[in-house]
């Protein structure tokens, strides 16, 4: 696998957070708030290469792989939003950062709107989207594992056809391939089916998240794409419907937004940042 270093991102480490071993990357930057990235499912911090570069002309970037998604260790208790949301107040913490930008899609989208629901003014802003708010509306795979009874008729998946599957929606951007060997590895020897506690969670925890949207006072970009097979856009117009200071764009793609609208991506949260964005109310 090439040297994740090579790929634009630097300083890959380990470290220690809430007794669980923790992946995750820095860039060189020292100047300006600093950005957190949450990684995506099933993906993780390489999912942020096509904006990395975008965003570290701004801000100083951390990237973590949440406990039990890519190179971090899990824990059931953990592997649900709302505790997710815990423990990236945890980190913070951890990594002594008060009040960063964070952007967080997909499974970083509900987690961060916990954790600055039940910890409020602990953002500058949230750049979110592609992570389900409401359970009932949902596609594809992900519909199957959320609804199905149990775990059972998902451990005989073949991992690689399900990582490749999942990224298949691309229409712009195809993942080099040392990334998306990454993906595989972090789901392998029965992580993925572990992964999957935190969508099967979705619904007990999504009614309570949309309950708590009205505590969520940090400004909170949203970024969709129109065709997302698996969290259709309507997820992120409920939410921009709901929070009390948002603004939506919907991208023209799939649900890997980050990767395969990178350039458009990055724009907008990198205007998002800096507060050089149209007032929602122009949004679209």
């Amino acid at each position: 696998m090439a040297d994740i270093q090579e790929a634009g991102l630097s300083d890959l480490q380990f470290t220690t957070i809430d007794g669980l071993r923790i992946r995750y990357a820095k860039s060189e930057s020292r100047v300006g708030r600093p950005v957190i990235l949450l990684s995506p499912w099933p993906e993780s911090i390489y999912a942020f290469l096509p904006v990395w570069d975008t965003l570290a002309e701004l801000s100083p970037l951390l990237a973590i792989d949440l406990p039990g998604f890519g190179g971090s260790e899990g824990r059931p208790d953990i592997i649900a939003p709302e505790p997710m949301g815990e423990f990236v107040i945890k980190a913070l913490r951890h990594f002594g950062i008060e009040r960063p930008h964070a952007l967080g899609p997909d499974v970083g989208t509900p987690a961060l709107l916990f954790a600055e629901a039940n910890h409020p003014s602990s953002f500058q802003s949230l750049i979110v989207g592609g992570g389900a708010t409401n359970h009932r509306e949902l596609g594809g795979a992900l519909k199957q594992m959320v609804e199905a009874p149990s775990i059972e008729p998902f451990r005989n998946i073949n991992l690689e056809d399900f990582v490749r599957g999942s990224t298949g929606d691309f229409r712009k951007a195809v993942p080099p391939e040392y990334v998306l060997q990454d993906y595989i590895a972090s789901y392998s020897d029965g992580r993925l089916l572990e992964s999957m506690r935190f969508v099967r969670d979705y619904p007990r925890a999504l009614p309570r998240l949309n309950q708590q949207l009205s505590k969520v006072k940090a400004p909170v970009q949203i970024i969709a794409g129109r065709y997302d097979p698996f969290v259709p856009p309507s997820n992120a117009e409920g939410l921009h419907r709901d929070l009390p200071n948002s603004k939506l764009d919907i991208l023209e793609c799939g649900h890997f937004a980050w990767e395969d609208e990178a350039e458009r991506y990055g724009k907008i949260a990198s205007e998002f940042i800096t507060g050089r964005y149209a007032r929602p109310s122009q949004a679209a």
